[in-house]
This record gives C-alpha cells, structure tokens and sequence, in this order.
C-alpha cells in the first residue's frame, strides 16, 4: 500500500476537513473578511469584494422575481466577465442550479442541452440570444437576459472601441450585438437587494450540471452538488500550502464553462479571496500586458497556453517570475513544455488530471521537488484510487501493471443529469467513478497515463464526442460512412481528423465540408482533416474499429 502522505509537499495533509457550509457561504465570507480587496478586474476596471456582494444579491433578487428557486436550473451562456461571476453566485443564493454553456456553441447544440435540462432562464451573451430565439417552442425557456459586455470595461475603452478604426470595429463587433425586446443584465442589478431571509441552500443541494461529451455522442450533464465543488477547491487550497488567503493574483482565461476553469477559478479563486483577472479568451497579448501591470502569482492552463505564453514572453521580454503556482491539466503536459515554462517562471509547472464527474481535479503533481514529470501525479488528499483490469473492475492489478483508473472522493459527482443508464456505466459500487484511462503507477506511486480506454478527443483540452461528430458527417451530400478519431498534434495534444467513404464517383471538397460542419457544430470538433477510404475497418458485429482507422490514418496524417 502506497504511503501517499509521505510523497506529498510538507504541509499538505493527507485529508481534509469536509466543507460543512456551500459555495454561497464560501463567497460570502469572502466578501465579509476581503470586503475593501479588488475581486475582480476586466481590462483595468475593478469589483471589490463588497461591489460583488451587492451586484449578487440584486442579480439574485431579480432572477427571484423572474420565478426562479431551489431547484431550478438557469443557463449562463457567457465568457469570463464581471456579470459571468455574479451571475453563478446570485443563482446559487437562490438555491437554483447553475448549467454552464460555451457561447460557442451552435444552436443545434444549444437545443439538445435545453431538451436535457430544461432551464426556463438564461443569461446570455448578446451575441449568442438569437441561437436561443430560434430553439424551438417545446423547448421551455421563458426569459432571455441578455448581458452587454462592453458595459464593464473602462470608459477610456469602451470609448476607443466606439473610434472609426477597422480593428477597433471589429473587437467591438465580437463583444456585443443589439438585441430588442429582451430583459437585460442592467435590468437585474436596478434591484435592491435580496433578503437575508431568503431560503439558503444545503451543502448536499446541487449547485451545478456540467455537461461531458461522452462515447455515445451526446453530451450528459454531471451532478455537482455544492459539497463536492466545495470539497475541490478546498482539496487545491491545501494543494498549495504556501499560497496565501487575500494576497493572490489568479489570471482567468480558461472559460469557466469548462469543468476545469469553473473550479480551480471561479470557485477556488474565491475561496482565496484572491485577485481575479478576466479574460473573455486567451489573448497572448493582453495576458502579458496585464502582467506588466499586475503580475499574476496563480496560473491554471493547458500546454498550449504555456508554451504560447513563454515563446512570447521571451521575446518580448516580459517578466513572469511572480507566477509561483502553476498547473496544468485537461491533456498531457509535454516535459519540454514544462522545462520551457519553468526558466522563466517564479515556481514549478505542475501536471493535474481529472474529468468533469470528479469536480474535475482528483490527482496531480506536488508543487516541490518531489513531483514527477511525464505523471499526473498523487491523489489529492481525501481521494482514493485503485488501478483494476480494464475488463473487470472487481479485479486490482499489481503495481506497476496498465489497468483502468477508478477515483473515489467528496468530489466525485453523484450521476448524470435524468440518464440512470450512462450513471450506471461509470459509478461503480462503492462510491468508485471509473475513469476510462488506462494508466501505470511506478514504484513510488506516481500515475502515469499509458492508454484510454473510452475513445474520447481530446483537443486543447476539450473533449471532443467520435459519434456526435460522426453523425455530423454522415448526413453530408456524398458521404456514405464516416469514422473520427484523434491523432497526435505538437500543441492541441490531438487533431480532430475523419476517415470518409464517399458515394461512386464522389469526392470530398474539405472547405465545403468544413463550412457544413460549423453550423452544426462548435469550431473545435471540426475534423482538421479528412481523407477518403475504401471502407472502414469493423468487427464481425458491424462495429467500427477506430483503433483501426487510427493506425490507418496516422502514416497518411504524417505526410
């Protein structure tokens, strides 16, 4: 048995004291001891603690009026802003469910998860509201709250935005749309104020679905309730012992609508009372012009983000010595990419690793001389693993041999969102979520990722559903049969790339196809490229072999 404790930082405990109060405590006691502190800065304008506190509670009394409580799910369909922040809190108060959604998304897209959840409320980018005017009318929502980001920027930017020059039109064409006949974010924060009395939410409550693409092709909605959300970020607060309660600077640019940035940003940044930059997406320049000024202590990533962050740092020469906890996760951390990272940088570059139905992180790499590159690390404190026969979960290899990884802990998600079928599948009897990866511990006790089991893309750090793409591309003029899988990529991890078999005397016309595609689905699982085949490899049952297509595919990807 692996004596975990012993490998872990000083300081850091082998278990946590299980949050006995929710997310809305969490943040309101943040407001209580940092109240006069910046929470939050956009482009150079800030929110304190205490702002953030008013703007939650009359965005809270606002969605109150609207009909919304305990229990009722309210889609945010936004990047990281100010209002994205206030909007998950000011839901939570009420005891509703958060259901994020990435503004990306196609309205094809946008529709299957509204059938799913069945929010009646969303707040929504003014760019994204006519994808939700045009869902269908069965589909229950009720109100459209359309949010102007421009409203948050300083007034020296938003000026220059409002300036006759062809790149400012632009920018400012990507952040807002006129939108009539909706209520508005402004509307919400005319309120007064919730009342402290209001009906609070329980910790066992859920505070959240996150949806997960899945092998069957549509995405499923995991149960967050507000312990194991609670329960994540304090399991990363004891992660880095030497991090310090109201003096942190967190740089936000991975979108809170992944499960990644949700926790280890929006929640855990709060937890911290920290600093928190906003980026509406990652923009090399405007993060290191924001370290020039405010130099971030906190970084959470994906590799491409850190390798686009130190090649442009170097050659600018812009400092990042003040980024002393960094972690990676979602896709493999390249060593290269954390030596690269590392000489220019204040601390470690550290590895994490998790998925969506563990809150999401549930091991990672010690921030001391300890950790393990090429790993995914340790379990976090009051997480446990067991490494089984892929084919039998009841059966643990012996260390050192490849099995499936399973992950029990109070952040392990409780099912899927009204799918009992797909719950069954990953959580196992007694509490255990298997993960689908194949992995190896060493001698130590360090995992490390060797295979995976389920046939997930993954793409700079999305996951990308085979199926759901696969049905995309067999409803296309001229293909009869299609198979998607990922192939190696030096900066996304994968590439999204499809093996096509095509009608008598018909060819492919990739930028035709690429156009198709976009309208049904979001930019990033877009095959890269598609090359056409005789036939697909299947089993005796009619199954496609991906792993088949995959070595098929590579030699031909490589040229």
């Amino acid at each position: 048995m692996v004596d975990y404790a012993a490998l872990y930082q000083p300081g850091v405990p082998r278990n946590i004291e299980l949050p006995t109060d929710t997310l809305v405590d969490m943040c309101e006691r943040a407001i209580a001891e940092s109240s006069s502190c910046v929470a939050l800065d956009f482009f150079g304008r800030t929110t304190t603690y205490a702002q953030l506190g008013d703007q939650i509670s009359s965005v809270a009394e606002g969605l109150r009026k609207l009909g919304v409580g305990a229990g009722d799910r309210v889609a945010i369909i936004l990047p990281n802003s100010p209002q994205h922040v206030v909007a998950y809190y000011a839901i939570l108060r009420l005891g509703a469910i958060v259901v994020e959604h990435n503004p990306l998304y196609t309205s094809r897209e946008i529709r299957h998860l509204f059938e799913n959840h069945t929010a009646r409320v969303a707040i929504a980018w003014d760019s994204v509201v006519d994808k939700l005017r045009s869902l269908p009318k069965d589909v229950s929502l009720e109100h459209i709250i359309s949010v102007n980001l421009l409203r948050e920027f300083p007034l020296a930017k938003r000026m220059a935005l409002k300036l006759p020059v062809p790149s400012l039109k632009a920018t400012r064409a990507k952040l807002t749309t006129k939108v009539r006949g909706e209520k508005t974010w402004k509307d919400l924060l005319k309120n007064k104020g919730l009342k402290q009395s209001h009906p609070r939410p329980k910790t066992s409550d859920i505070a959240a679905i996150q949806y997960t693409s899945g092998t069957t092709g549509l995405p499923k909605g995991a149960i967050l309730t507000h312990l194991n959300l609670h329960s994540n970020a304090s399991q990363g607060k004891v992660w880095m012992p030497e991090t310090k309660l109201g003096h942190e600077v967190f740089y936000a640019f991975l979108p809170f609508f992944h499960a990644f940035g949700t926790t280890t940003l929006l929640i855990y940044g709060i937890l911290q009372q920290a600093r928190i930059h906003l980026f509406p997406t990652f923009d090399v320049s405007l993060v290191l012009a924001a370290a020039k000024k405010d130099p971030p202590t906190v970084i959470i990533g994906v590799p491409p983000i850190f390798d686009a962050l130190t090649a442009t740092a170097k050659k600018r020469k812009v400092s990042l010595k003040s980024a002393k906890f960094c972690l990676s996760g979602a896709m493999s951390l390249p060593v290269s990419t954390l030596e690269a990272w590392e000489e220019i940088a204040g601390g470690y570059l550290v590895e994490g690793y998790g998925m969506t139905e563990a809150s999401p992180v549930c091991m990672g790499n010690p921030f001391y001389h300890t950790r393990r590159p090429g790993t995914i690390g340790l379990p976090f404190p009051s997480t446990d693993i067991k490494i089984v026969d892929a084919d039998d979960p009841s059966i643990e290899v012996a260390q050192g041999e490849r099995g499936e990884l399973l992950v029990r802990g109070p952040q392990v998600f409780s099912g899927y969102w009204n799918n009992p079928e797909e719950t069954a599948l990953v959580l196992l009897e007694g509490g255990w979520l298997a993960t689908g990866d194949i992995v190896v511990q060493d001698e130590d006790g360090f995992v490390a990722v060797v295979d995976r089991k389920k046939e997930l893309i993954i793409t700079s750090g999305f996951n990308v559903s085979p199926t759901e793409v696969e049905l995309v591309l067999q409803s296309y003029p001229g293909i009869t049969d299609a198979a998607v899988v990922g192939l190696p990529h030096p900066h996304a991890g994968e590439e999204v790339v499809a093996g096509l078999v095509m009608e008598p005397g018909e060819h492919v016309d990739l930028e035709a196809l690429r156009t198709f595609c976009k309208t049904r689905l979001a930019a990033y699982k877009v095959p890269r490229r598609v090359f056409e085949l005789e036939e697909l490899p299947k089993s005796l049952l009619g199954k496609v072999l991906r792993s088949d297509v995959r070595k098929e595919l590579s030699p031909h990807a490589k040229g």
